[in-house]
């Protein structure tokens, strides 16, 4: 039986896809290999929206070229945002790739893959960066040897807001949304497995409909789609990401105290907190607005847990444009913040303009916006501590397989013991110890002995950053 093996960058959306090419395989008779070494394909799905990220795919393309020498049946392949960028440029300057395949094209990945596995007198590298009618409808499959309590859900695919300093627009293509129905039945089917939660995805993922779908009384067509969705029994947790400031009209934000199955967590992204760099960055809102905005969200959901992004270093931004944003974190005091250094991305209108700010200026900022953010983190982590909360949990933690995790409504992670009965399951949980980013915590079930659960100095590790 031939075997496939995807390496994947990138956001959940890459993860998404990758889900979809796998279980294509799978259906062609492939089983997925644990390792590279074993594969008879292997792939790597890109992401593109930081140079940091291509580094990383190229850095892992090169060195499969010693395994691409032992072995010239093998079948490598580049998919995704970055083979959709620079896609021909890396079938010029690695041609031990076969296949080059852009971000319209996952549906049709283990087909030609496949077909390239069985024809081993390859003359030169197959590339279809091309645009397909009706493409995103077709991310509709998921793993069928896996089951699991949450799974992605892709609503829509590619942006139109074109953010100065984004490539998306132009690796993911303009926004196309797929009909409600063909989602509410593909939740139908997950919801008939073990899945409890999906998260929807889309680039923003809140303008869900905005060209296909009319408003309806007064909802838009993502309201619609959330109403619709909580209407499956099975399904007890409903979360999205990544949405834009701007799609939270009146609608949404009632969905959001109104409808039971959405999680208390919205992550919003400000980029920055200078009307100057929001300008520039052609975010559409001012500080201000973004500020009344958090207002009406907590007011309308108290217990509202938020997060943001935040790009430092944007070309222009001063000393005092940069201070403006750390004001606005200790303003709004996020429960958490993904914090970026400005990475110039060729084809964006940021990366023509002038006064580029140096690598070491853009450090300096991050580290000290770092520092504020992880101060607000362990700040309200802390008010957590004592507190019963519930947890769906997930499985194995990423960073100790001998412990499961699961993740409250507001999205906190939470490790407790591991116990087979518990994986899929919703569980109250006791919260004993935070280090701001991770939370630890004691089944409230009968024989749990809360005084052996963890050797608290071996376990917690200092709070991770995000950089």
């Amino acid at each position: 039986m031939p075997s496939v093996f995807i390496k994947t960058f990138g956001c959940q959306m890459n993860v998404r896809d990758s889900e979809q090419v796998l279980q294509d395989f799978i259906e062609r008779g492939y089983q997925i290999a644990s390792s590279e070494k074993w594969a008879d394909i292997i792939l790597i799905n890109t992401c593109s929206v930081r140079a940091m990220a291509e580094e990383k795919a190229i850095d892992k393309l090169a060195s499969l070229k010693t395994a691409k020498k032992k072995n010239p049946n093998l079948v490598l392949g580049i998919i995704g945002c970055m083979a959709q960028n620079r896609g021909r440029e890396i079938a010029e300057k690695y041609r031990f790739v076969d296949l080059v395949l852009g971000t319209q094209k996952f549906h049709k990945v283990a087909e030609i893959a496949d077909n390239l596995l069985k024809n081993p007198d390859r003359s030169s590298s197959y590339v279809d960066l091309s645009k397909e009618e009706a493409a995103h409808n077709a991310i509709n499959k998921h793993l069928s040897t896996k089951a699991q309590p949450i799974a992605y859900v892709s609503i829509m695919q590619g942006c139109s807001m074109h953010c100065s300093f984004c490539i998306v627009p132009t690796t993911r293509g303009e926004e196309r949304s797929r009909p409600i129905d063909e989602i509410f039945e593909e939740v139908k089917r997950l919801a008939e497995t073990s899945v409890k939660e999906i998260v929807l995805l889309g680039q923003i993922v809140n303008r869900y409909g905005a060209k296909e779908f009319p408003w309806v009384k007064g909802k838009s067509p993502f309201v619609q789609l959330l109403e619709k969705l909580s209407t499956i029994e099975e399904i007890k947790r409903i979360r999205f990401t990544s949405p834009h400031p701007l799609g939270f009209k009146e609608d949404l934000i009632a969905a959001l105290r109104d409808i039971p199955q959405l999680c208390e967590h919205v992550h919003l992204p400000v980029q920055s907190g200078s009307d100057k760099i929001l300008k520039a960055m052609r975010r559409g809102y001012s500080r201000s607005k973004f500020l009344s905005l958090v207002d009406k969200l907590r007011k309308a959901i108290p217990q509202l847990a938020l997060s943001t992004d935040i790009i430092v270093g944007y070309p222009g931004e001063t000393e005092e444009d940069f201070q403006q944003t750390c004001s606005l974190l200790n303003e709004v005091r996020f429960d958490n913040a993904f914090i970026f250094r400005y990475s110039a991305r060729e084809g964006t209108t940021a990366a023509s303009l002038g006064d580029q700010l140096s690598e070491e200026v853009k450090f300096e900022r991050n580290y000290r916006l770092l520092e504020i953010q992880n101060k607000i983190t362990m700040e309200k982590a802390q008010k957590w501590v004592g507190q019963v909360v519930e947890i769906l949990v997930e499985g194995e933690s990423k960073k100790n397989a001998s412990k499961f995790q699961g993740r409250t409504r507001t999205n906190h992670l939470v490790i407790i013991p591991k116990n087979e009965r518990w994986r899929g399951e919703f569980l109250p949980v006791r919260i004993v110890e935070t280090t701001g980013h991770t939370f630890y915590g004691t089944p409230l079930i009968s024989g749990i002995d809360e005084a052996l659960q963890f050797d608290l100095q071996e376990e917690i590790n200092p709070a991770p950053i995000v950089s």
